[in-house]
């Protein structure tokens, strides 16, 4: 059974359709990819399957139809998203903000503090930088904490929407080997980026989307060789 299932989503604004029937899995302890242009319309895809935009069709996690929940439901259920802005509180440390990301187990107090050491074990630069306000840390160090500020909700599948967005080459291959890491925890990923080869190279399966519909899908391995993809999205592009 998958983990979770869009079931021919549809999102509009006003009149303009910005995704269009699609549908997509993520098996347990899977990382999906869901590569193209900008504006194909996988922001909004994401943002409907969390629960932040009003949309069509079916969304099941585990097995139970969700589409009807709010967001917390979502989260409190598994299922969590990073957005593309990241949306941290700049003027609150880097503490601060881990401790805001448990807030669905807000009465979990020894929980939450294992857990807040546990994300500076698996990222050291956060440790270092605890009391820092979140404005004041690099784009990388940005990242890792909205990871981390994810990770503190115990999600069983984690959304994460451009990862790489302004990052340096080699900070991207860091982002990308934690993601990657991620399974270690049991975590599975559904992953929009527009950088298709570091994608791919990190992902199970991917989903190709354009103008608000998937128009290809396949194994990464596969998808990664196609001559087609290639000269679309791949060509040149190195993480």
């Amino acid at each position: 059974m998958s983990l979770l299932a869009l079931s021919d989503i549809a999102v509009a604004y006003g009149k303009a359709e910005a995704v269009r029937g699609v549908s997509l899995s993520v098996e347990p302890g899977q990382i999906v990819t869901v590569i193209g242009p900008n504006g194909a319309g996988k922001t909004s895809l994401l943002t409907a399957a969390i629960g932040l935009l009003p949309s069509s069709g079916t969304i099941t996690f585990d097995g139970q139809d969700v589409s009807r929940l709010e967001t917390e439901q979502r989260v409190e259920r598994g299922l969590c998203l990073v957005p593309e802005r990241r949306e941290l509180f700049a003027d609150m440390s880097v503490r601060d903000n881990l401790v805001l990301g448990a807030y669905t187990r807000r009465r979990e107090t020894a929980k939450i503090k294992s857990d807040i050491d546990d994300i500076y074990d698996r990222f050291p630069r956060l440790k270092e930088r605890h009391k820092q306000h979140a404005g004041t840390l690099s784009g990388g160090e940005r990242q890792m904490l909205a990871l981390g500020r994810a990770l503190m909700a115990r999600p069983r599948l984690l959304m994460l929407d451009e990862p790489s967005l302004g990052l340096a080459p080699l900070i991207i291959r860091e982002i990308f080997r934690i993601i990657a890491s991620l399974r270690d925890l049991g975590v599975s990923i559904l992953l929009v980026e527009q950088n298709a080869r570091a994608a791919l190279e990190t992902a199970d399966f991917g989903y190709v989307m354009e103008t608000g519909e998937i128009v290809h899908d396949g194994t990464a391995g596969d998808l990664i060789d196609d001559p087609r993809l290639i000269a679309s999205y791949l060509g040149g592009q190195h993480a």
